[in-house]
């Protein structure tokens, strides 16, 4: 009867054992998920890198300020941002992929301002786009933010109304901003290439059909239903939905993709009261210009270093890059609002697609589906 009553016990504490191990592994998941979220990362990135960005962003909005169209600025604003494509490499590769990204910038914008007259072309307009700039962004190893400003400039453009008749002057502007930021470029290369040499440059891996196709692919396709389920929900002008999607689903790993999704909720939210407290003062179209150069110096400063620290100011700068003409029109707390409903419904749809890019049981079934759809010269 001992025994018996110490195999009971011992079942008994099994048993309980038993039940509590699914708690500890959730309080095990949530404490590395804070351990993460408030984990400030070191970094090494130079004072000029973020001022160079704020200029190349910055200083179309001084001229626009300057001759009274605030709305060029913004526009040729969006275009300096490709300035954040430059590698860390020499001189003349520096400039040849900026120039390169520089056609992609003003192509995406182009196609999204073209897909505004035509609603049902828009989703498979930007999905197409989501593939074919994350395959040329892995093919050639471009390092964060990758495909991400493309990717928003083609949404920013698609949901930018106006008449057709305006569309090549607002491509002009962008490939303006983009001409901005390779001057920028050429002058903040030539400085940082002499005080601090770049690596050695070694051949870039072989493309291997996972890392370009099926990637692309998935996020290409998560993208354009982010942007589909926004239309189905009717969100006004939904644009931030689909580069909330992206940016999550760019994660190294599915607990990468996870953390992001969590930092981008945090920092959205936090950067929304920045929106808030910032369009409450009385800015003018300067004082605009110098906040959005404030907020680029310091969303390049602290993205290496603290992800949702430096969410916090994205979000108010993409506020400002979409809907500055018209934050005087008495809406800004429903502009608000609408980005945080689209952070998170992007964002976990993000989360959603990454499950199939890390996954490793569905990862390989539907790799070996599109090696048999695909024509052959891909695979």
């Amino acid at each position: 009867m001992k025994h018996d009553d110490e195999n009971s016990d011992a079942g008994g504490d099994s048993g309980g054992s038993g039940l509590w191990r699914p708690i500890g592994f959730v309080k095990q998941q949530v404490r590395d998920a804070w351990r993460e979220l408030i984990r400030v990362n070191a970094s090494d990135r130079r004072w000029e890198m973020p001022l160079a960005a704020a200029l190349s962003s910055g200083l179309p909005l001084m001229v626009g300020a300057y001759f009274g169209r605030m709305d060029y600025g913004l526009m040729s604003s969006l275009g300096g941002m490709v300035f954040l494509s430059l590698p860390n490499a020499s001189l003349q590769h520096r400039m040849m992929m900026l120039l390169a990204a520089s056609f992609g910038m003003v192509a995406c914008f182009a196609v999204g301002a073209l897909t505004q007259f035509w609603p049902t072309a828009m989703i498979a307009a930007l999905t197409i786009i989501a593939i074919l700039v994350n395959m040329v962004c892995r093919c050639y190893r471009l390092g964060p933010p990758g495909s991400l400003f493309f990717i928003m400039a083609t949404a920013i453009a698609a949901y930018t109304p106006g008449r057709i008749e305006d569309v090549p002057l607002r491509v002009g502007m962008v490939a303006l901003g983009c001409l901005v930021a390779c001057l920028v470029a050429f002058a903040y290369s030539l400085h940082m290439t002499r005080v601090a040499p770049p690596p050695v440059e070694t051949p870039l891996p072989k493309p291997t059909f996972d890392f370009v196709v099926y990637d692309s692919i998935i996020i290409g396709l998560f993208v354009g239903i982010s942007l589909l389920v926004a239309e189905l929900l009717q969100l006004p002008r939904p644009y931030w939905v689909p580069v909330s999607c992206l940016a999550i689903i760019q994660g190294a790993s599915l607990w990468a993709a996870w953390n992001r999704q969590l930092h981008r909720i945090f920092g959205t939210a936090l950067g929304l009261c920045v929106a808030w407290a910032l369009l409450s003062l009385p800015l003018n179209v300067w004082t605009l210009s110098l906040v959005m150069m404030a907020l680029s110096f310091g969303i390049e400063t602290l993205v290496v270093r603290h992800y949702a620290s430096a969410v916090a100011l994205i979000t108010p700068l993409t506020i400002f890059l979409a809907e500055a003409p018209h934050l005087g029109q008495g809406y800004p707390s429903a502009v608000i609002q609408a980005r945080f409903v689209d952070t998170v419904i992007g964002a976990f749809i993000g989360v959603l697609g990454a499950v199939l890019l890390h996954n490793q049981r569905i990862r390989p079934l539907l790799s070996r589906w599109m090696r048999a759809v695909l024509p052959q010269r891909i695979n």
